[in-house]
Order: C-alpha cells, then sequence, then structure tokens
C-alpha cells in the first residue's frame, strides 16, 4: 500500500525521493502517526512534500489511496467514508416540490429569522423546514434545499442557493507549473506585449554597430543597447473555491500562461467578489490575507487589471455590507469593485461560464454592469476581445 503511494506520487510529477519514503516508513514504525488517519495524513505530508505547490497533488493521491482506511487494524479494513453517511441525510427532490419551496423574503428578513432561531433552537433537528439541520426544507442548515439560506455544516454546495456559509473553507492554490495542451492561449495573450528597452546598456545593437564603424573610418565601434523586455504589467485576481472549482483545468491554463508571458505579473486570490483582503496563499488566507487597500496603494494606475471568475453567488454578495458567503464585511463588494476600477481603467473580467447563460444568472449581469460591459468569456474568441479591450 505504502510502495503504491509513493509510485503514484512520483507519477503525478510530486518530486518524492527515496530517502524521504525510507523516513516516512521508519516514523511509522515508531508509532509517530499515532495510529490515526488525520495525524497520518501531516506526517505523510510533512515527509515527502517540499513545495507547497505540490500540496494539491499530493492531497488527491492521499484521498485515492487511503480514503476510508482505518489505520488502527493491522490489515487496514476498509469503513464507510463519512461522506457516505452525510449524503444518506440528503433531501431528494423533484422540481416541482423545490418550486413550492418559499424563500423568507430577502437578505434583512434571512439574517433577522437567523438570530430568532439560533436564540429559539435546543436540540438537533433532521429533515424539517425550520430550524437548523440536516436534509429538510429550513434556510439553514446541510444538505436540504431553500431559494435563499444559510449553509452549515456541508463541505460542498450542491444547489448553488446558499447566499452565505457558515464554516471555514480551504481552497486549493492554481498550479502553475501546468503543461498547456495547446498554444493558443500564450498566442492571444502575446498580442497583449508592448516591448520596450530598459535597464543598463547590455546588449549589443547590430545595425548601429555596423553603420557606426563605416563612419569611423573602418575603426571597430561598438554601440549597446539595453534589452528589450514586455513593458506591460499586470495586476491578475483570481476567483478560487466554491462553483469554481469546476473551472480550475482552464484557469490553471490560463494562470500557466500569464505566468510565463509577462515579466511583470502580480496575482491575488479572492472569493467570489472583491472585499477587503485578498491572499497570495489559499492554504494561508486566514492568516496572512492582504489589505485591499494595500494592493490599491502598491501597485500604480499604468497596470492591467484582469479579473478571472465565474460571477455565480447571490446578488447580496455584491450589493449588501455584511453579506460575503464567507465573513462579515463591512462594506459591499460593489464599492471595492468602483475603487478598484477607479485607478485601473484598463480592466476586463474573464468569465469561464459560457456567455449564453449570463442573462439567466442575476449576479453576473450586476457584475457586468459593475464592469461596464467589460466581461468576457474565458474562450481564445473571448481573449482576443479583452485584450483589444486592455490595448486601448
Amino acid at each position: 500500500m505504502f510502495v503504491d503511494f509513493f509510485l503514484t506520487l512520483r507519477q503525478v510529477n510530486v518530486p518524492v525521493t527515496l530517502r524521504e519514503y525510507l523516513t516516512l516508513l521508519e516514523g511509522m514504525e515508531k508509532g509517530v502517526a499515532d495510529y490515526s488517519i488525520e495525524d497520518f495524513y501531516y506526517f505523510a505530508r510533512t515527509c515527502l512534500v517540499k513545495d507547497e505547490r505540490n500540496l494539491d497533488k499530493f492531497d488527491r493521491v492521499f484521498g485515492k489511496c487511503f480514503e476510508g482506511l482505518d489505520l488502527s487494524s493491522d490489515e487496514f479494513l476498509a469503513e464507510i467514508p463519512e461522506e457516505w453517511l452525510r449524503k444518506i441525510a440528503e433531501h431528494v427532490m423533484t422540481p416541482e416540490e423545490m418550486a413550492k419551496i418559499e424563500s423568507l423574503g430577502g437578505w434583512e428578513k434571512l439574517m433577522e429569522e437567523m438570530k430568532k432561531r439560533l436564540e429559539e433552537q435546543n436540540e438537533e433537528h433532521h429533515g424539517g423546514g425550520k430550524w437548523f439541520g440536516t436534509g429538510g426544507t429550513s434556510p439553514f442548515g446541510a444538505y436540504g434545499y431553500n431559494p435563499e439560506g444559510i449553509r452549515v455544516g456541508q463541505d460542498k454546495g450542491r444547489h448553488g442557493r446558499a447566499v452565505k456559509v457558515w464554516d471555514k473553507r480551504e481552497f486549493k492554490n492554481l498550479d502553475d507549473s501546468v503543461e498547456i495542451g495547446t498554444r493558443n492561449i500564450k498566442v492571444a495573450l502575446r498580442k497583449l506585449r508592448r516591448f520596450a528597452r530598459q535597464g543598463a546598456a547590455t546588449e549589443l545593437d547590430l545595425p548601429d554597430t555596423i553603420s557606426s564603424t563605416a563612419k569611423n573610418a573602418g575603426l571597430l565601434d561598438l554601440k549597446m543597447v539595453p534589452e528589450r523586455h514586455n513593458a506591460v504589467k499586470v495586476l491578475l485576481l483570481l476567483d478560487v473555491g466554491g462553483s469554481m472549482d469546476y473551472h480550475i483545468k482552464t484557469c490553471e491554463e490560463l494562470f500557466s500562461a500569464a505566468r510565463s508571458e509577462f515579466k511583470h505579473l502580480e496575482y491575488f486570490y479572492f472569493h467570489n467578489c472583491l472585499y477587503e483582503k485578498l491572499w497570495k496563499d489559499n492554504t494561508r488566507r486566514h492568516n496572512e490575507g492582504i489589505e485591499t487597500w494595500d494592493v490599491l496603494h502598491t501597485y500604480p494606475a499604468d497596470y492591467k487589471l484582469v479579473f478571472v471568475g465565474d460571477a455565480s453567488m447571490s446578488p447580496y454578495e455584491i450589493t449588501y455590507p455584511g453579506a460575503s458567503v464567507e465573513h462579515w464585511n463591512e462594506e459591499a463588494g460593489a464599492h471595492w469593485m468602483k475603487r478598484m476600477l477607479d485607478i485601473y481603467s484598463c480592466a476586463v473580467w474573464l468569465n469561464p461560464v459560457q456567455e449564453g447563460y449570463w442573462d439567466s444568472t442575476p449576479s453576473i449581469r450586476v457584475m457586468d454592469q459593475i464592469m461596464g460591459g467589460r466581461m468576457f468569456p474565458l474562450t481564445l474568441d473571448g481573449l482576443d476581445r479583452s485584450i483589444k479591450e486592455l490595448s486601448r
């Protein structure tokens, strides 16, 4: 089993060595992991992963090799995964049944009712339509259905209806080493290049050298010029987590291409909408967030601003204070978007959702209005159109 784990890690290009594998086995023999699957996960990750960019690959392999196993058994007997048990609580409903369920009537009413029911509820409830619980039609809980609700204790969204998530969620960084399946994305991005000669004169200017030498009666007169660099500066803001999980491959291809094409590239992550904080590392986003004001004051207005996200969320997350799906934001996301766009006049939003679905999603329409119609699909045609916009 451990051999398969080691070989699979190497197959997905996690650079784990035999020495590190032997360290893992030695630790297991001495009981370092204490026969706990969670302790074993962190111990194995410590032994085998040296670069944070490989954490996502490690997690995928670990889940494939060890999910549902009990390390307390000498034979590693399989047990029913917790995820399967949770699924039992799901309330499967027909579209007709869903249509009969009404929302509480807006953001203010939802928050008011949540506070009231928290004060009144004193025990678990499952399958109902009022209290915090699972598998029912209440606006509060998990694995049920409501047109507008607050999700509590559920690992992933199912219907995309939650207006707030009362859980601490962990997201994965985008992998900037993804091999591009086609060169088309790079070719499209190259259209944004603007070369300039900057810095010290270190490169031979052959035409000027020949001309100067001829004018100097044949005596060699070397002429040097600064090296040519792409002078375009890009500020890339990437939406991660939630519904963006369905678009990871496309976003990683774009991210990888952008890292290779632009010398002056700064990137940050956000979730759903822009608020008071951004972050560089999804694994430490709760502890090492970066104030959006600091970003605005650090990077000058000549940067090209590119948002990448599906803009698929509750419209409240854009227009209401406190409506962020994960935290209590003092100011509406729309205010932060306006501040960003007031500084960076060259800005576009790339959306991985097919353009034909935009009109049926209220939040996409709202975000497109905020962007002034500068939202483009994350397709080759959309990239071409967005680059023309940024090149004005």
